[in-house]
C-alpha cells in the first residue's frame, strides 16, 4: 500500500496528514471534517451522520492509522477527546482545560479555551494549573521515599516526629492511619480560626476522636496534612524544600511547584469561582502538604507514566512510587492507598462514580481493613480527584494497559462530569478496536 501525504494550510502553519490510502480518502476527510482556528487543530465536530459514514469507511480502508503529524494527535483519538471534553466545558462554563493522554510509548496533548479570560491567553501543555488534592499523591510518594531510605516507618506513632502531640489523642496514632484518613474522624478542613502554626498545635492537642482508630475513613486535609508535616520533620527539612528541591527534580518535573516562581507567573492560569471571578488558591495551614501543588499537563502525564513504569528513575524512588499503590482498606469497591484510590480493573462507570461520590468524600465510612495490605497490582484503575476554589483536576491510569489521562481545568466543576469524561476516554483507549490499535 502506498503512503500519501496531505498538507493542510492554516493560520498556525502546515499540518501534515499521512494516509495509507489514495487521494479518495483525503477527499472524504476534507468533506467530513472542519478545521478549528480557535485551537489550531484539526477538529472532528458537528459532523452529520452521513459524513461520519464517510470517515468510518475511510478509516476501515487504512486500518484507522491516521495521525496529525505536527501536533502528534491521532485524529481518531482527537475526536474521542473532543466529544468527551467540549460538552463538559460548555455545560459547566469552564474557561480552559488541558488534557494529556498516554498510551504505550506515546503522549498526546489536547488544549481547550483560555488560561485567563482577561488576557485571552490560550491553554497549552505548559499552562500551570492548581491540582488541589491530587497534591496528596506527591505527599504519599515523599513518605514512601523516606521509608525506603530508612528515615521513618509508616507504623511509627505521630508523636515520635512531633513531641507536641505527646499526651494528645493523636499521640499513638500511626503515620499510616493519618495518611489514609483513618485516625478517628479528623474533619475535611481545619476550623476557620486555625490559621497559624500555634493554633494548629492547639487544635491537634485538643481534638477528640469520634471513632476508634483504623475503623472509619473520613477524608481529611488535617489528617493527611499532619502526615505530610511529620514526614518532612523526619527528613529534617521543610516540606516545600523537599518537594521543590528534591522530589520534583527526581521525577523530572521541571514545571511543578508549591510556589510558582516569578518568571513562571505568565504561565499560571487563573481559576474562576462560582460567580466567575478570577481566583487563585490562598495560603493556609498545611496547604502545601494537602492541596498546594501547581503543575502542567506535560509534567503530570510524566508523573502518571512514572507511576506505571518508573524504570528510568532512581531505584529507591521507583520502590516508593510502587508502594503508593498498596491498598490498606476498602470502602465499597474502592481500595484506599496512600494518596491514590484504586479499583479492580476492568471496572465500570457506576463503581468509579460511587468511589468518587459525596458519600465517600464528605461522610465517614466504615472500612474493611486489608490484612495483610494488598500489594501493588497491575490490574487496577488508579485515580485521584483534586479541587481548589477555582480549579478542578482528575488523574486516572491503568498500569496493566499502560494507559492514563490527566484532566486539569480552571474551574471547580462537578466531580461526576470529570469521572464520566475520563472514563469514556480510557474506555476508548482500552478498546481493541479503538485508537490504541492504530499505533
Amino acid at each position: 500500500m502506498r503512503w500519501r501525504k496531505f498538507w493542510l494550510r492554516s493560520n498556525s502553519g502546515l499540518l501534515n496528514y499521512t494516509f495509507g490510502v489514495s487521494a479518495a480518502l483525503i477527499a472524504a476527510f476534507a468533506i467530513a471534517a472542519n478545521y478549528s482556528h480557535e485551537d489550531h487543530t484539526f477538529v472532528m465536530r458537528n459532523i452529520s451522520v452521513p459524513k461520519l459514514g464517510i470517515i468510518a469507511a475511510a478509516l476501515r480502508l487504512c486500518g484507522g492509522d491516521l495521525y496529525a503529524a505536527d501536533s502528534g494527535h491521532p485524529t481518531e483519538l482527537e475526536h474521542i477527546v473532543n466529544e468527551a471534553i467540549r460538552p463538559v466545558m460548555e455545560e459547566n462554563n469552564v474557561a480552559g482545560m488541558a488534557v494529556a493522554v498516554t498510551v504505550p510509548g506515546k503522549r498526546y496533548f489536547f488544549n481547550y479555551g483560555v488560561a485567563s479570560k482577561e488576557s485571552g491567553r490560550k491553554v497549552n501543555e505548559d499552562t500551570i494549573f492548581e491540582i488541589g488534592s491530587v497534591s496528596k499523591t506527591f505527599t504519599a510518594t515523599l513518605a514512601y521515599y523516606a521509608q525506603a531510605r530508612g528515615v521513618l516507618s509508616l507504623s511509627d506513632n505521630a508523636s515520635k516526629y512531633w513531641p507536641s502531640l505527646a499526651g494528645s489523642s493523636l499521640d499513638k496514632v500511626s503515620l499510616l492511619d493519618l495518611g489514609t484518613y483513618a485516625a478517628g474522624g479528623l474533619p475535611l478542613q481545619f476550623p476557620d480560626e486555625v490559621n497559624d502554626h500555634e493554633k494548629m498545635i492547639a487544635y491537634y492537642r485538643s481534638w477528640r476522636p469520634t471513632y476508634p482508630v483504623g475503623t472509619h475513613r473520613l477524608y481529611s486535609n488535617p489528617s493527611i496534612g499532619l502526615f505530610g508535616y511529620l514526614v518532612a520533620s523526619s527528613m529534617g527539612e521543610p516540606f516545600k524544600n523537599l518537594m521543590e528541591g528534591k522530589l520534583f527534580p527526581m521525577l523530572g518535573l521541571s514545571h511543578t511547584y508549591i510556589t510558582v516562581p516569578e518568571d513562571q507567573m505568565g504561565n499560571y492560569a487563573y481559576g474562576y469561582s462560582k460567580d466567575e471571578k478570577p481566583i487563585r488558591v490562598a495560603s493556609g495551614v498545611l496547604n502545601s502538604e494537602t492541596y498546594g501543588v501547581k503543575t502542567t499537563a506535560a509534567d503530570m502525564i510524566r508523573f502518571v507514566e512514572a507511576n506505571m513504569d518508573g524504570v528510568r528513575l532512581d531505584e529507591t524512588l521507583q520502590r516508593a512510587i510502587t508502594a503508593t499503590h498498596t491498598g490498606y482498606f476498602r470502602v465499597g469497591d474502592m481500595t484506599q492507598g496512600l494518596g491514590w484510590e484504586m479499583y479492580a480493573y476492568p471496572t465500570d462507570l457506576d463503581r468509579l462514580l460511587a468511589g468518587n461520590s459525596a458519600q465517600v468524600i464528605f461522610k465517614a465510612n466504615e472500612v474493611t481493613r486489608l490484612t495483610p495490605p494488598l500489594l501493588s497490582q497491575q490490574n487496577m484503575l488508579i485515580n485521584k480527584i483534586g479541587s481548589t476554589n477555582g480549579f478542578g483536576a482528575y488523574i486516572a491510569f491503568v498500569p496493566a494497559k499502560g494507559i492514563g489521562i490527566v484532566m486539569m481545568a480552571n474551574k471547580n466543576y462537578p466531580i461526576p462530569a470529570r469521572v464520566k469524561a475520563a472514563f469514556r476516554i480510557l474506555t476508548a483507549l482500552d478498546s481493541k478496536s479503538g485508537v490504541t490499535s492504530t499505533r
